[in-house]
């Protein structure tokens, strides 16, 4: 009896290591996503080249342009920075909630008030809105330069964005009642 009590003790004992042992490599593997989250910070970098390449050439057409071209070169410089904004709040909430608390940040003055506070369901709402957004502006511009907008594209770009608005209406009345109980 008493050997079989050893043998079950050293059955438990390996089994409990290998499983230690596979929590630890799963919980550890968070880390994946840190390439992710510095490809992103790439991108941002990228962003940025294209917001000056856009300012600059804003910056060219301005004395000549029409109310519609100055109008319409302004949105797409609000949409670059709309694009750089989306990118630090999915990288900084993806990283904290999915990887680590971003030690950097904790103690900082100028910390943005609402980091470590956006969880999954705020970013997925954040993003959501951010697409509408987006999609609003590149459809003003387009309804800008009505004369030279392709129809057909523009009935397109009406139906994708309503789209996007009534996904993140059904996505924030869901997010709503399953956090809220429809209060």
């Amino acid at each position: 009896m008493s050997e079989h009590s050893n043998t079950t003790e050293s059955v438990r004992d390996h089994s409990n290591g290998l499983e230690a042992f596979i929590e630890k490599l799963i919980f550890r593997s968070r880390w994946i996503l840190a390439a992710f989250y510095l490809i992103l910070v790439a991108t941002l970098f990228l962003v940025a080249i294209k917001f000056v390449k856009e300012f600059a050439h804003f910056a060219m057409i301005f004395w000549n342009a029409s109310e519609a071209e100055f109008v319409t070169g302004v949105l797409e410089i609000v949409d670059k920075t709309l694009l750089g904004n989306l990118l630090i709040l999915i990288i900084f909430s993806g990283y904290e909630n999915f990887v680590s608390v971003i030690g950097a940040a904790k103690n900082s003055a100028d910390r943005p008030k609402w980091m470590g506070g956006v969880d999954f369901a705020s970013l997925k709402l954040k993003l959501i809105g951010s697409i509408v957004a987006l999609s609003g502006i590149n459809l003003l511009a387009a309804f800008l330069e009505i004369d030279t907008t392709n129809k057909d594209n523009l009935g397109w770009m009406v139906g994708i964005h309503l789209t996007f608005v009534v996904t993140g209406l059904i996505f924030a009345l869901s997010e709503k009642f399953m956090v809220h109980g429809g209060d």
